[in-house]
């Protein structure tokens, strides 16, 4: 069988895929939610949803160092990547040896192709479409909610050492959209860049953001971050589950009910 993977890669599989190995955190849970929990044999020390998944499954390292070793002892059938979450040398390490399906996720549309490729994949179609569906219906009760909310200017840091900040062309300034929040880095030319808090301090009224978010991954912010940022910025700051605006996949339709209630501890 042919598949293409989501850098139009050519997959030719024998039969469907009884054993993987996940690298992706978000993309293990929809294994999971698609019904393939008894076809995983490999996880990262990263993939902590179902929180039982740890106990049951071999780990194989990160997302950016796996031990290939480990990898092939337990003869995966596939293995699941994803282009931002692990390295150019892991994927082609791996498609040495192994199928590899590499996935890109930058906006919902291409969340729902992934359920779909996963689907056709796995054999698990009529889940895959039916969860595709339940998706799309609650994204849609979701953008009708939100238009009761004004737009705010907002800056999604990801990281303090050095200060960054997610910018253009990945999924978080997506889910940030979703929100109605003008991520104010979103003409930035890279997907995360390094900033200097200073400047935020520098921008004209008009251009300083409403609203600072803190998520908690990949970094967990706390306090003493607020306090940091506070000496040059004044605004709101929130702290939010990183998970839910980065983690793609079936994580979505958790995440919307999240989002609904984010929005009642935003001034």
């Amino acid at each position: 069988m042919k598949f293409k993977d989501q850098l139009n890669r050519n997959l030719y599989l024998d039969d469907n895929p009884h054993r993987i190995v996940s690298l992706v955190p978000s993309q293990t849970e929809l294994l999971v939610d698609l019904g393939l929990e008894e076809n995983i044999v490999g996880i990262t020390k990263f993939c902590v949803h179902p929180t039982h998944l740890k106990k049951s499954k071999t780990i194989v390292g990160g997302t950016k160092k796996v031990n290939y070793k480990k990898i092939a002892a337990l003869n995966p059938d596939i293995i699941i990547c994803n282009k931002e979450e692990n390295t150019e040398d892991i994927v082609s390490e791996l498609e040495k040896h192994f199928s590899v399906y590499v996935s890109d996720i930058i906006s919902f549309k291409d969340t729902f192709n992934m359920i779909e490729d996963f689907g056709n994949i796995f054999n698990s179609k009529q889940i895959a479409s039916q969860l595709v569906n339940n998706i799309r219906s609650k994204l849609d009760d979701f953008n009708n909610f939100i238009k009761q909310y004004p737009q705010k200017k907002v800056t999604y840091f990801i990281w303090p050492k050095p200060w960054m900040v997610a910018g253009s062309n990945n999924y978080i300034n997506e889910t940030l959209k979703l929100n109605r929040f003008e991520n104010i880095f979103e003409n930035a030319p890279d997907r995360y860049l390094e900033v200097y808090i200073e400047y935020l301090a520098s921008l004209n009224p008009d251009l300083k953001p409403d609203l600072i978010i803190l998520p908690s991954e990949p970094f967990h912010f706390k306090k003493e971050h607020v306090e940091k940022l506070k000496k040059f910025i004044d605004c709101q700051f929130i702290f939010v589950d990183g998970e839910m605006f980065s983690w793609y996949g079936s994580r979505l339709l958790k995440a919307l009910d999240y989002f609904r209630e984010l929005h009642t501890k935003i001034k």
